[in-house]
């Protein structure tokens, strides 16, 4: 490929520059990364919403479909990430392995992805906060918890919440694996507390129908519904997983721990989204679950309101740290691409005193926190979910791409059974994004016409590709 040819003698732009890293991740500290990564949003607040509205006690069967499908995207995502390389995101390889407008496509989506993600989180973090407050007799009225879109004015907690990580991110916060673990700890704690409550509170009969809407249907208002469906929304519990493929290059043995560490962590967390959906839907009717706090709001309808103020403040803690690493995140992704020049160099500003990107992150906090307190958690998850696969799909095939025209490339990890994984990848992946409502099919493509105009009447034209040619 002419771009890998121009990279061996020519000085890289700064997002698929090369760094020596120290290999000194194993394979327990990739499942941990990984497991700290996924729990979030998803079980905490999702599951309500899919059993609720689109899979019914069947949403246990909508997170093993997403959970399949993630894992050939992540498999994909481990061997490129440690065969290509990069600046530690899809974005960083996919620029070294298939050029620039693809690596835009992505990097446009992974902005998405993202920026949306932190206001879909705070959606769900502002849901258990107003729960912990209610538990205490200072809960807020749904005029300051709700958006225009479902009766309310402004979900301030979640607006708040938002400004306050901006705050911590533009004085230079930083995350170390000691803090990962440790709200690991509190995550996992937390989901302890509510299955030991919930295993003797089940009654067999909220569990039927098992699944009122089938594998897939569509209801009366035209909405697509089912297991499928579910699947489609759910899997949005396990964006972040890419964080330990992109770490392969860390790894004391990436063809062994890279596998393990995905692998894992995934099928770990799949085991636990089924288990706690299965109780969810086990102590309450299925049909109360539609709400931001599903698991507290459970433990408050059978009457524990110890443990649901002790689920509440546990998640409260868990999901501040998933909004600041994916905030974080999204500021550097902004960042490399205006070093690369597909963005205005506005972008690439660094703070010469905090040594922070603080243009991005201000304009960026703004954003979410209006995105965040305007619109509901449902169309916001939907958005980070068509982005995501999106990636996906270009992720696997870019596997696929890479076997047939760079046969010779070194691979220190290399997913087995040749082609079959990358391909059920793409397959599933695409599949996943079918069944996903028309309505955000049309704001994807918006979004993505708004990338395309602006790669071609300014990103292609400043692209630092131009000063090697």
């Amino acid at each position: 490929m002419r771009l890998i040819r121009q990279m061996t003698r020519k000085k890289l732009p700064t997002a698929y520059s090369t760094h020596g890293l120290m290999k000194c991740l194993t394979a327990f500290d990739l499942t941990f990364l990984g497991i700290g990564a996924i729990i979030g949003t998803g079980i905490f607040v999702l599951t309500g919403i899919a059993a609720a509205t689109q899979a019914g006690p069947a949403v246990v069967l909508s997170f093993v479909v997403a959970g399949i499908a993630c894992a050939f995207a992540a498999l994909s995502y481990a061997e490129l990430s440690a065969s290509v390389g990069g600046c530690g995101s899809a974005y960083g390889y996919s620029y070294a392995a298939f050029g620039e407008f693809i690596a835009w496509i992505i990097g446009w989506d992974l902005i998405l992805e993202y920026g949306v993600s932190v206001a879909a989180v705070a959606n769900g973090w502002s849901g258990y906060f107003n729960n912990a407050l209610t538990a205490i007799g200072f809960g807020l009225p749904d005029a300051l918890t709700k958006g225009p879109h479902v009766g309310g004015i402004v979900n301030l907690p979640a607006v708040v919440i938002i400004l306050i990580l901006m705050g911590l991110l533009i004085a230079g916060i930083k995350q170390s694996a000691r803090l990962n673990m440790a709200m690991v700890f509190v995550k996992l704690l937390t989901i302890a507390v509510f299955i030991g409550v919930a295993l003797f509170h089940v009654h067999p009969a909220n569990w039927t129908p098992f699944a009122p809407f089938g594998w897939f249907s569509t209801a009366e208002d035209g909405k697509t519904v089912g297991i499928l469906a579910g699947a489609s929304l759910v899997f949005f519990a396990y964006v972040g997983f890419d964080a330990v493929s992109t770490a392969v290059e860390e790894a004391e043995n990436p063809q062994r721990d890279a596998p393990i560490g995905i692998l894992v962590s995934l099928a770990f967390c799949t085991v636990i989204y089924i288990v706690v959906s299965g109780l969810l839907t086990g102590i309450v009717p299925y049909t109360k679950l539609n709400v931001s706090s599903p698991v507290a709001h459970a433990l408050e309808l059978i009457g524990v309101n110890w443990a649901s103020a002790l689920v509440a403040t546990g998640v409260i803690t868990g999901l501040t740290t998933v909004m600041l690493v994916l905030y974080y995140g999204l500021t550097r992704i902004i960042l490399a691409m205006a070093s690369d020049g597909l963005l205005p160099k506005f972008f690439s500003k660094v703070d010469q005193k905090r040594h922070t990107p603080v243009r991005n992150t201000v304009i960026c906090g703004v954003i979410m926190a209006i995105m965040a307190g305007a619109l509901p958690l449902g169309i916001l998850a939907e958005l980070v979910n068509i982005g995501t696969l999106v990636a996906f799909v270009l992720v696997c095939g870019g596997v696929i791409v890479l076997r047939k025209t760079q046969p010779q490339m070194k691979r220190p990890f290399k997913m087995p059974f040749g082609l079959v994984l990358p391909v059920l990848g793409v397959l599933s992946c695409a599949a996943l994004i079918v069944f996903l409502p028309l309505t955000t099919h049309l704001r994807f493509v918006v979004w993505l016409a708004v990338g395309l105009v602006i790669y071609f009447l300014y990103s292609r034209k400043h692209s630092k590709l131009v000063s090697l040619n």
